[in-house]
């Protein structure tokens, strides 16, 4: 007889790796024997409890997984004897389970052990399956991975209707669903769905499922409110196991679908991938390979494939890189070093926004909805007024519309937005911020208007992307009232705000500044005053770099090539159109009136700021190829090979991070790292930037030293 896919693990040895697991936070597993009326069986219900509350997740160390594993197999035992007619398995409240403890995963010395990892993983999880007797999930709360992949083991699952999030985030990790999640999700609810929840919302930022969602995705058999969820869960196994109630899922995939749709499905999300992220990234690459294969492979086939896949994938270097990336982000959005105690912080009762363009429009929405406090929003002419009032108002009616703001949340927001010509408007805000052209003299004179009529005690602000805080400041009586918040753009999706604190900024300046990024739920990171801070400064010497090779005769082709390396969702050339060519030459001109001997201005990109564009663009705005005018500024000169501009590059990159760490613009490298990542889209899976520089070797090359010791780096 063939293996079945826990029998094939029977020969496990993981005494290695629960060595590597001493300090690990057990999840628990108390069993309690319940009576059923209706089908006169008795269940055995599983609760996992680490102990903690839900501040801690259930997490799936070793230890945890080999206690659930020899409770599996006591049950399993008992229900061969007849005494034993179901087995349920749940969480501690609020939790079912946040998978695979990350903090402890990194730390595998070995690709030996990691496939440990791996194979008690699948042993486990794969018993809930193989017991005898039908295996019921009831997710009561979270489930994340493994968490997910104990529902997709059992037989039969129910779900909480108040559970917060439901996911596979493991390629936006570096992984892959590797406790049976890539075999049996596509199995399960069909192979388009499984994309979506597998490959396609991880990628986007992490997306979860809500339950409502995972029910309709046929994730969940069933759904019940919160107030009675056991009770009624227990009830509805009694039923499935009486006969009273037989289950059916109508995305479960057939021949039809399997033969045709899902290599189809497989291909297109393939060719997605390559246009959207490039082809660095390995594991997104991984779980479609899988996934491919989960239509005709038997469960002991898919589950040894993700063995294989994943092992590798844990010991090399993208995986050790996003759990750095992650563990640090996180740890971001709780703490800012350089940041003043938030005592110091001034309470906003109301915020001005100078400016009525796009930039000003959208963070003053943000200011509104996260803050909800009444904002005031101000321009030259009435007419620029009202359009930025009437996009502001507009917006919030889209988000109405779509079910993300109730029709009283509607009425109070937009109640809140003020217009005005006037800076007087001005002079009941608590903190005031300024969003006008990048014009060094323009903006002094709208601070010198503006000190006029606002408080004593209010805080003044810019949004400036590369111009010094203590310029701009110097127009002012009292400068030390004044600090940088710096958004991305659009401010609604990216994450990052910089926080520049000048040499006079006072504490209440910065702290206020802190306190409001973190209430508009973004990521604070605090810079001194420095041309271009941390996020434009390294792209500024990155698309400096490539222009310069374009004008020395360097093809457009061959740049691009050179920093697909990077991982970066973007080539440098469609990143200076997404944010300008205006915007882009005037950051280069800028850098290189501050830092000539190692910053390019680009007199081709000014040519392209004329031309209006680089590529050429079909209806659909798909990249065609490079404009004839484009080509033409290609220099005569010999260029650079790819390998050539690659090295360069990375070497300018290092030496611009190591001159900000001793300029103190920031404390630590940390910093630079969570700045590329949510400020520049670097990808999770390179790390942040001073990793991927100290595995490349361009980090001791440059200073003769890595920025992190030892490196972050796999393995294999």
């Amino acid at each position: 007889m063939p293996k079945t896919a826990v029998s094939q693990y029977d020969s496990l040895d993981v005494s290695t790796l629960l060595q590597h697991s001493v300090d690990e936070v057990v999840t628990h597993s108390y069993v309690k024997r319940i009576p059923l009326p209706n089908s006169k069986k008795t269940l055995a219900l599983i609760t996992l409890d680490n102990g903690k509350d839900h501040t801690r997740p259930n997490t799936l160390g070793p230890h945890s997984l080999v206690e659930l594993r020899a409770t599996l197999l006591e049950l399993r035992e008992e229900a061969r004897s007849g005494s034993l007619g179901a087995v349920a398995i749940t969480g501690n409240p609020f939790i079912l389970a946040a998978g695979a403890d990350l903090s402890k995963v990194g730390d595998i010395p070995d690709v030996i052990t990691g496939l440990a990892m791996v194979q008690l993983g699948h042993q486990t999880l794969g018993l809930l399956g193989e017991l005898g007797v039908p295996s019921f999930c009831f997710i009561n709360g979270l489930a994340l991975g493994g968490g997910l992949e104990i529902a997709l083991n059992c037989d039969y699952r129910t779900l909480s209707s108040a559970a917060a999030a439901l996911a596979l985030p493991e390629v936006f990790l570096g992984l892959i669903p590797g406790w049976g999640g890539a075999w049996l999700l596509p199995n399960l609810i069909g192979i388009k769905n499984a994309l979506t929840v597998m490959v396609e919302n991880p990628l986007k930022t992490n997306r979860t499922l809500k339950p409502e969602g995972a029910l309709e995705l046929g994730i969940a058999d069933v759904m019940f409110p919160p107030a009675r969820y056991l009770e009624d869960s227990l009830a509805w196994a009694d039923r499935v196991l009486a006969g009273k109630i037989t289950v059916k899922r109508p995305n479960e995939p057939g021949k039809i679908e399997r033969a045709t749709l899902w290599p189809a499905a497989i291909n297109v999300a393939r060719k997605s991938l390559r246009e959207k992220l490039g082809t660095v990234a390995r594991s997104p690459y991984v779980a479609l390979d899988l996934m491919l294969a989960a239509k005709s492979s038997t469960k002991a086939q898919g589950f040894a494939a993700e063995d294989a896949a994943l092992a590798e994938l844990i010991a090399g270097d993208q995986f050790r890189a996003s759990i750095y990336a992650f563990m640090l982000v996180q740890k971001r959005q709780k703490v800012t070093p350089g940041a003043p105690d938030k005592e110091h912080a001034v309470p906003l009762t109301k915020v001005g926004v100078v400016g009525g363009g796009l930039m000003a429009r959208q963070f003053a929405l943000e200011i509104v909805r996260r803050l909800e406090v009444p904002v005031v929003i101000s321009d030259i002419s009435r007419e620029r007024v009202d359009a930025a009032t009437e996009w502001m108002r507009d917006e919030l009616s889209t988000l109405h519309h779509k079910g993300r703001l109730h029709t009283d949340q509607l009425q109070k927001l937009s109640a809140l937005i003020e217009g005005a010509t006037d800076m007087a408007a001005f002079s009941d805000c608590d903190l005031v911020i300024e969003a006008v052209f990048e014009e060094l003299s323009v903006k002094q004179q709208v601070f010198t208007e503006l000190e006029k009529h606002v408080r004593e005690d209010a805080i003044l602000a810019s949004n400036t992307s590369s111009l010094a805080i203590a310029d701009i400041a110097s127009a002012l009586k009292h400068p030390e009232r004044m600090v940088g918040i710096h958004f991305f753009n659009p401010v609604a999706v990216m994450p990052l705000v910089e926080v520049v604190a000048a040499e006079l900024s006072s504490e209440p300046a910065v702290a206020t500044a802190v306190s409001a990024v973190r209430k508009l739920r973004k990521t604070p990171i605090v810079t001194a005053d420095s041309t271009g801070f941390v996020v434009n400064r390294l792209l500024a010497k990155l698309l400096g770099e490539a222009m310069h090779a374009i004008e020395t005769g360097t093809p457009y082709e061959v740049v691009t090539e050179s920093v697909q390396p990077l991982g970066l969702p973007m080539g440098p050339f469609e990143l200076l159109e997404l944010v300008g060519l205006q915007v882009g030459a005037h950051v280069l001109d800028t850098h290189h009136r501050a830092f000539p001997e190692r910053f390019f201005a680009s007199d081709a990109l000014h040519q392209l700021v004329t031309q209006g564009k680089i590529y050429d663009r079909d209806a659909k705005k798909t990249i065609k190829g490079v404009s004839k005018e484009a080509t033409a500024l290609i220099g005569s000169g010999p260029g650079y090979t790819a390998g050539e501009l690659r090295e360069r590059v990375h070497e300018g990159l290092a030496d611009e991070v190591w001159r900000m760490l001793e300029e103190g613009v920031v404390e630590s490298a940390e910093d630079i790292d969570v700045a590329m990542i949510l400020g520049a889209g670097w990808p999770f899976q390179m790390g942040g930037i001073t990793p991927y520089l100290d595995r490349t070797g361009a980090s001791e090359k440059v200073r003769g030293q890595t920025f992190h010791s030892p490196p972050i780096k796999g393995v294999a």
